[in-house]
């Protein structure tokens, strides 16, 4: 930059020298004419853009000028006071280390006191702080207040209803849901099967097959359902069941009896009961629809595996692709770590797992 002005200057000092050697008339007029062209280009064009060089020869040739000679120029005193102001403040501004203020909230701060909120529909701005503070973060509760407004999180008793997937999901921690559905045999033969959903596991209990599935027969698979839950420590608050008549009274004393209530869906509304009748779809497409069944052994070993199957390995979306009784593995750091392949039901379901 400092190179560049010393050959301006120079070349502006030869042009000098050169116009010493001239006489005045001839000077005069080319002064005449040169303001005559710069009228002319200041009625067609703009404001012109003038560079560091520019102001610089110009300030310091203006003022070899008498103020009457300069009010022609392209650019008045004010200007050129204004740009060596500029000059000054430039030369004697240094660079802040860091923008003035208080410093802004960090990004993973301000995504944790989201979190918190969405969570929580009941906490406010000051349950949330209480809770950060708790955490070891420092930070004001109006920064809380701040950061909950720009996300458009409204005040905790505006966002205090729970959503329809955070009410099912409190609801479903004791709900049981059963059903039936028939199999036909090689021979034509139909049998019956009863089985049970936890809502809130989705753990499958099938309990039994046959051909005859009297009142008697149900009651008792009840009896058996609820042993099998009491001894894993869990306790039936409602059950879902369909209108069918098997279902007798003596089916729902049983479950009654232990503070339960019999939840009956409507008429023809298989959808009341849809967990339920998912499992009997999934179970037919990957199971049923594609092997024969010779008879009621045959189907209670079948089922048997299936279930082991479904409840241990198979991955569900509403329990984020965890099957019901084993949590998700981590995922393996090694993408080229060997897998193997375990076989069920002859190679008709296929389950796989990463080498330890």
């Amino acid at each position: 930059m400092g190179l560049r002005l010393g050959y301006l200057l120079a070349r502006g000092l030869v042009g000098g020298l050169v116009l010493l050697a001239r006489s005045d008339a001839a000077k005069d007029t080319e002064i005449l004419v040169l303001r005559h062209q710069l009228a002319v280009l200041q009625r067609q064009l703009g404001r012109p853009r003038l560079t560091w060089a520019d102001r610089a020869i110009i300030a310091a040739l203006a003022l070899r000028l008498p103020p009457a000679r300069r009010l022609g120029m392209l650019v008045t005193p004010g200007t050129i006071l204004g740009w060596h102001r500029r000059l000054v403040a430039r030369r004697w501004t240094t660079t802040a280390r860091r923008p003035p203020g208080r410093p802004s909230t960090p990004t993973g701060l301000r995504a944790l006191i989201k979190r918190l909120a969405r969570e929580n529909p009941t906490w406010g701005y000051r349950r949330i702080h209480g809770e950060l503070a708790r955490l070891g973060h420092q930070v004001a509760a109006s920064t809380v207040w701040a950061i909950l407004k720009a996300e458009g999180l409204d005040p905790a008793p505006r966002r205090s209803g729970p959503t329809w997937k955070q009410f099912l999901t409190a609801q479903a921690e004791g709900i049981v849901a059963c059903d039936l559905f028939h199999i036909d045999t090689v021979l034509l033969r139909r049998l019956y099967v009863f089985f049970t959903v936890e809502h809130a596991t989705r753990q499958v209990h099938i309990l039994g097959v046959t051909a005859h599935p009297t009142s008697q027969w149900l009651t008792q698979q009840a009896r058996n359902v609820l042993m099998d839950l009491q001894d894993a420590g869990r306790r039936v608050r409602f059950l879902i069941r369909d209108r069918d008549t098997r279902f007798t009274p003596a089916f729902d004393a049983v479950f009654t009896a232990l503070d339960a209530d019999v939840i009956k869906t409507p008429v023809r509304v298989p959808v009341a009961n849809a967990i339920c009748e998912r499992f009997v779809g999934t179970l037919r497409r990957e199971l049923l629809d594609r092997i024969l069944i010779v008879n009621a052994p045959h189907a209670r070993q079948v089922l048997r595996e299936y279930q082991t199957h479904f409840n241990t390995h198979r991955p569900h979306r509403s329990l984020g692709q965890a099957a019901p009784l084993r949590a998700l593995p981590p995922v393996p750091t090694d993408p080229d770590a060997a897998v193997i392949r375990h076989d069920r039901l002859g190679g008709l379901i296929h389950e796989y797992a990463q080498v330890a």
